[in-house]
């Protein structure tokens, strides 16, 4: 059976490594199906669930992966996904995202409007704003 070869990375650790049937990634513009022999491609992810869907003779488990932002590569049926935020989706800490995303709007707001420094409080709180939308669901 044909197969993807799949390498999912955030900036501080590898998330999944291994033999995938399909890919579901999430971009700016939707969703992008990344199947066996797919065409050469690059592209930024957006914000939203990556889906890696297993081989059925490994199981065929699905892996969902909650991303924001990053690249992917296609070639010679291999992907690799950089994502600058990633968690996967069964691992989200409701009660650690609501106490992140606080403290992050109290740092926030300890600078002026217009100083640079507020982009990355605004990031992190944006990154927690989706933690806590997808680990509700």
């Amino acid at each position: 059976m044909a197969y993807l070869t799949c390498k999912f990375v955030r900036p501080d650790k590898q998330l999944y490594e291994g033999r995938v049937a399909s890919v579901v990634l999430i971009t700016h513009s939707g969703e992008m199906g990344i199947w066996p022999s797919h065409a050469p491609e690059i592209c930024a992810l957006g914000d939203g669930v990556v889906r890696l869907n297993g081989l059925e003779e490994d199981g065929g488990e699905l892996h969902t992966v909650l991303v924001s932002g990053g690249y992917a590569e296609v070639v010679d049926d291999m992907v690799v996904i950089i994502a600058d935020h990633a968690r996967n989706t069964n691992d989200i800490d409701i009660v650690a995202a609501e106490e992140t995303r606080q403290k992050a709007i109290r740092a926030r707001d300890e600078f002026p409007e217009g100083d640079h420094r507020r982009a990355y409080y605004e990031n992190k709180i944006h990154w927690c704003d989706l933690l806590l939308h997808y680990g509700k669901q």
